[in-house]
């Protein structure tokens, strides 16, 4: 979504932390990725019955437009849901008109 001053980046991601995600800017690439590892054993006494691995990751990445300022970027992980801000350039306001005087 674009506003006058910011993009906004939502991502439904239920079942994570906001531990499990890494987000990277290279250059003018924004990479959202997760991966989680769970190890489950069950054991009677000293032998174990059974054991159990379940692996999870994803990667996404987005190209940004050159007038995102990458230093105010922002993240917050509520309910299941990844919202990025980032925030525009200010760009010079272009004036409507303007009298140009001749040499």
């Amino acid at each position: 979504m674009e506003t006058e001053t910011s993009y906004q980046l939502e991502l439904a991601i239920p079942g994570l932390k906001k531990e499990d995600f890494k987000i990277d800017l290279d250059h003018n690439i924004l990479t959202i990725s997760s991966e989680k590892k769970v190890e489950k054993e069950e054991k009677e006494g000293e032998k174990v019955t059974r054991r159990e691995f379940s692996y999870s990751s994803f990667q996404r990445s987005f190209q940004l437009p050159d007038n995102v300022k990458k230093e105010d970027i922002s993240a917050e992980y509520v309910d299941g849901l990844l919202k990025l801000t980032l925030p525009k350039l200010e760009s010079p306001k272009l004036e409507s008109r303007k009298q140009i005087d001749i040499k």
